[in-house]
């Protein structure tokens, strides 16, 4: 199966440092930001310069200061936005102005108190003024999922008239479903007349949890720009995660051939240093960088990860960033990663000696959730004795990279 190209926009500094407690000082936006152009994605969204003074400034500084990747700033479509944007995107090697507005009628109505055709001229006006400053406009229509057809259509026909390059077409609240969103995209690259002059992007919400999976949809109907944002974070319940919608098209590349940039290898490096920078840390089950992603507790896991990884993992945790594979020594535990973790720590035990070690494990691990070394050393010892170690130099990992940990 023939490959394409993807694009990754990533909103972590825009959309996803608009979530209640994820906000970012200057200097850690520019952290975070370097991060992402060592992670590879194609275009960093670092603000809305018009919100504040400091936003402004810090879009500024991060067009500065990266090389590679386009910077684009978010604006509305008024002529403020767009030549803020403009003044903040001027250090730039290349940059985007991303401009938006609201084409459902429930927001037209109810929050923008505007007519449809107000609605569509602002829309071309501000892509025209944006088309001013730099060749590269993406224009988006929020809550385009919940949007009438025929006027979506006259709308993103227009603004690509008028100068759009990019057409992003936002599940805003996360409502559709991944069968919706394939027939929607479709349909509306198939009816607008001049689609095939821009990319179309998707920008999913993840109210229903459905965010990586709509995006996945929307790329198959069409999109070629994915947008999303490192672990996941934004408005709500957050964003598209980037590491799970990029790790699917790498681990599933027979259904989802699409090529990115990437270094897989930043993942988890990009991860940590969001929950770091932000003081929210990453659900431990999160996919691909939470804590537990690559750790295994229970009996039947880990004899078999002990025999063939890829009994239990679909990819290595190398390739997003992660050290090692982790065996965590608990009540599910079973007596093959016990006896590995006591080899690992030098001692040699008869089978007589590994069942009293393993159950004397078992019973402990009822009273607390993990076992560390220290505890399994206190465990050999009044079962054995103080048996002699076999090993000079304790170590962390197993010949095959596993680690125990708890």
């Amino acid at each position: 199966m023939a490959t394409c190209g993807l694009v990754v926009f990533d909103t972590t500094l825009r959309d996803g440092e608009q979530a209640p407690g994820f906000s970012l000082r200057l200097e850690e936006k520019l952290r975070m930001a370097r991060q992402l152009e060592a992670l590879g994605v194609d275009i960093v969204e670092a603000g809305f310069p018009i919100a504040s003074e400091d936003d402004a400034e810090a879009v500024r500084r991060v067009a500065q200061s990266l090389q590679r990747p386009i910077v684009a700033a978010l604006a509305r479509c008024a002529p403020n936005d767009i030549d803020r944007a403009a003044w903040a995107l001027e250090p730039a090697r290349r940059s985007r102005i991303h401009t938006f507005i609201a084409t459902s009628d429930l927001h037209l109505e109810r929050k923008l108190r505007m007519t449809r055709e107000s609605a569509l001229d602002a829309a071309v006006a501000a892509v025209r003024r944006a088309r001013s400053f730099t060749d590269d406009v993406q224009f988006s229509a929020e809550d385009a999922t919940r949007s009438d057809r025929d006027f979506l259509c006259r709308v993103i026909e227009s603004v690509i008239a008028a100068g759009a390059t990019t057409i992003n077409l936002p599940d805003t609240v996360g409502y559709s479903t991944p069968d919706e969103v394939a027939e929607f995209f479709t349909s509306i690259i198939g009816r607008v007349p001049n689609a095939d002059r821009a990319i179309f992007s998707t920008h999913c919400h993840d109210d229903l949890g459905l965010a990586v999976a709509n995006s996945l949809a929307a790329i198959g109907a069409g999109a070629r720009q994915v947008e999303c944002t490192i672990n996941g974070i934004g408005e709500r319940a957050g964003n598209a995660s980037l590491e799970e919608v990029i790790m699917a098209t790498r681990v599933r590349a027979d259904r989802l051939p699409y090529d990115t940039q990437i270094n897989t290898c930043e993942l988890y490096a990009s991860s940590q240093l969001l929950s770091t920078l932000t003081g929210e840390a990453v659900q431990s089950n999160k996919a691909i960088v939470g804590r537990n992603a690559f750790a295994h507790e229970a009996g039947i896991h880990q004899d078999g990860m002990l025999k063939d990884r890829r009994t239990y993992e679909i990819m290595r945790p190398e390739d997003v960033g992660v050290l090692q594979t982790t065996l965590v020594l608990g009540k599910h535990s079973g007596r093959h990663a016990v006896q590995k973790r006591c080899e690992q720590l030098g001692y040699e035990l008869s089978r007589q000696e590994l069942d009293g070690v393993y159950r004397q494990m078992t019973t402990l691990a009822d009273t607390q959730k993990n076992i560390a070394d220290t505890d399994l050393d206190a465990i050999i010892a009044d079962v054995c004795g103080t048996p002699q170690r076999i090993a000079a130099e304790v170590t962390g990992t197993d010949s095959a990279g596993y680690g125990f940990g708890v």
